[in-house]
């Protein structure tokens, strides 16, 4: 069973930092590129980063280059967002992603809450 676990939201003034985390479990890590996406209040999900744990290539939304960094420890089968110089505009819930034989798993959920 695919299971994605976040941890690490939380309440942060503008211009802080906080590291998101994503255990896998329940596939290949190695075979499959992670996501991170966000739903804010009244808005659509969106992807902001992607990461292949085969590769290392990533993927960056316009909104958060320069500032997120999106990197994976294989042997933890764990994917980490570090999110540095927050902005209001950031709060949401963040959720991990994985597309598996065309089946979108997602995780529960974190909420980050920036203050400005």
């Amino acid at each position: 069973e695919v299971q994605l676990v976040e941890s690490g939201g939380g309440l942060v003034q503008a211009g802080g930092s906080l590291r998101l985390s994503c255990a896998a479990s329940g596939f290949t890590f190695d075979d499959y590129a992670i996501g991170w996406f966000r739903q804010a209040p009244g808005k659509e999900r969106e992807g902001v980063s992607c990461i292949s744990s085969y590769d290392g290539r990533t993927y960056y939304a316009d909104s958060v280059k320069g500032r997120f960094t999106i990197s994976s420890d294989n042997a933890k089968n764990t994917v980490y967002f570090e999110m540095n110089s927050l902005k209001p505009e950031d709060t949401a819930v963040y959720y991990c992603h994985v597309r598996q034989w065309g089946i979108n798993y997602w995780g529960q959920g974190t909420q980050v809450t920036v203050s400005s």
